[in-house]
């Protein structure tokens, strides 16, 4: 069994900041289980361009608002708490509306220490 609190991931390799988000991955790749499972938070307001071309992705909402706007399609989503969402591999936009803390899962697992590309994605995992 795997017991990780939050206290022994915050301030490791696993507590990964970008440009007004951090996410706190409890589950890595190394863990062995498939996938990984990170506490993600991002500041109210920013905008942040994605695309997980090589990872799906489910989140779910603790706390917070956004909206989620499809950029193939333009189809708007507004979430928030109790709200889950998975964009598959579809090119995203989602605008803090307040600050948000979410659960996310990725397959394949990250390795941890990943942050977003140019484009919005993660680089594919080495094997």
């Amino acid at each position: 069994m795997i017991v990780r609190t939050l206290d022994e991931v915050t301030d490791t390799e696993n507590d990964v900041r970008g440009d007004g988000w951090r996410a706190r991955r409890h589950f890595t790749r190394r863990d062995g289980l498939g996938f990984s499972l990170s506490e993600t938070t991002v500041e109210a307001g920013r905008e942040m361009q994605l695309w997980y071309k090589h990872h799906q992705e489910a989140c779910y909402v603790i706390e917070g608002s956004a909206e989620i706007t499809e950029r193939d399609t333009g189809a708007t989503h507004r979430i928030g708490p109790g709200d889950a969402y998975a964009p598959g591999h579809d090119r995203h936009t989602i605008r803090v509306l307040e600050p948000l803390r979410l659960v996310c899962v990725f397959n394949p697992a990250l390795t941890g220490t990943e942050t977003h590309d140019a484009d919005g994605s993660y680089e594919p995992a080495p094997e």
